[in-house]
């Protein structure tokens, strides 16, 4: 990545704890992120370590129990941890950063038309006519693939197939305009065949309208084709992150490691597939160490005691693990996930990119 390029967002040092039945719950701990103009950069771990989460901080949709108890979030030098209410919100959430989720029948609104829900967004965010944010609304559904827009902009949503409902998500998200767009499992409640289409339909938009993706995928062949960058969270932190050539082919983690050699696109005929074993850590509890050390058949001792810092691997690359300690054994990667660039191409006739099947 250029560090010249100009940062559109910058997260310092962000916890969020939830109250849970009298018990406070640190589902993000001292997370820091900055995000470059025009980049896409994905987020990936297991579920629940964090990915949400960490994610709607940048437009105050915690839910109501949680509170962002510590760090910052800059964006156009205002803090948005600072913001509480939904009026403080108002220049922002939808305008500057929205936000598109797996299932697009939770995010539309049965009993409005579809270009009720497009024009509202349009006209409360840029304060102009009912008619030109009609004519907005219906370029917009053009743009995204809606064929024949105009004679359908009255329609309702169980008149639109699934991956033509995402397709309108994706419209309302993009309808004013925004800076970041959040795309949290777009393409999970979709077939393969549709999540190809939206996944290249977003892609495509980015490099048209110019805006910064935050990607949170549900698997890592979407990974290997969209992203920049990738971030790895477990236990609530990004344990390691970097280009995603660094990420996929000169991993540090031994999380990474594991991730990856889950990869099914590795698995060999007739033989079991990986697995991670154990589970991952209460977040009820303060954790002492690297949170995936009673994981880690590589864990060391200090592992158990003591947090790893960031270990730099390049200037795009920083790990999170006592193995990149100059005093650390030297351990080589799972075998499975040695000479990865090189099984990847072996499975694709694309020339080594990775593409979802």
């Amino acid at each position: 990545m250029d560090e010249n390029r100009n940062i559109v967002i910058s997260a310092k040092d962000v916890e969020v704890k939830f109250r849970v039945r009298d018990k406070f719950l640190t589902a993000i701990r001292n997370v820091s992120l900055d995000l470059y103009e025009g980049e896409t950069f994905a987020i990936v771990g297991e579920s629940g370590s964090g990915k949400s989460v960490f994610t709607k901080t940048f437009t105050g949709m915690l839910e109501s129990n949680g509170t962002i108890s510590n760090g910052s979030i800059m964006f156009h030098g205002k803090d948005l941890t600072k913001l509480k209410t939904d009026k403080d919100w108002e220049g922002i959430r939808g305008a500057k950063i929205s936000t598109i989720f797996q299932d697009p029948m939770t995010s539309l609104n049965p009993l409005r038309t579809i270009g009720y829900q497009i024009t509202e967004v349009i006209e409360k965010h840029q304060k102009i006519s009912k008619e030109e944010a009609k004519k907005q609304a219906i370029e917009m559904m053009y743009r995204v693939g809606i064929p024949d827009a105009a004679n359908r902009f009255d329609e309702y949503p169980f008149q639109y197939s699934g991956g033509m409902r995402q397709r309108i998500v994706i419209a309302i998200a993009l309808s004013c305009h925004p800076e970041i767009l959040i795309c949290d499992e777009p393409t999970t409640a979709l077939d393969v065949t549709i999540q190809a289409q939206i996944i290249a339909l977003i892609r495509d938009l980015q490099k048209e309208l110019g805006f910064t993706t935050l990607y949170i995928p549900h698997d890592l062949g979407v990974v290997a084709n969209v992203a920049d960058r990738v971030g790895v969270m477990y236990g609530g932190q990004i344990i390691e992150y970097g280009t995603v050539e660094e990420i996929f082919f000169d991993p540090r983690h031994p999380y990474t490691w594991a991730l990856l050699s889950s990869l099914p696109q590795l698995g060999v005929k007739g033989e079991d597939l990986f697995f991670i074993t154990g589970t991952p850590p209460s977040l009820y509890n303060k954790i002492d160490g690297d949170a995936f050390a009673p994981r880690n058949e590589h864990a060391l001792k200090i592992d158990f005691v003591q947090e790893p810092p960031f270990f730099k691997v390049s200037d795009t690359h920083y790990a999170k693990t006592w193995l990149l300690d100059p005093r650390a054994p030297k351990l080589e990667k799972p075998e499975v996930i040695q000479n990865l660039h090189e099984k990847i191409v072996a499975m694709t006739d694309k020339g080594g990119a990775f593409h979802v099947d």
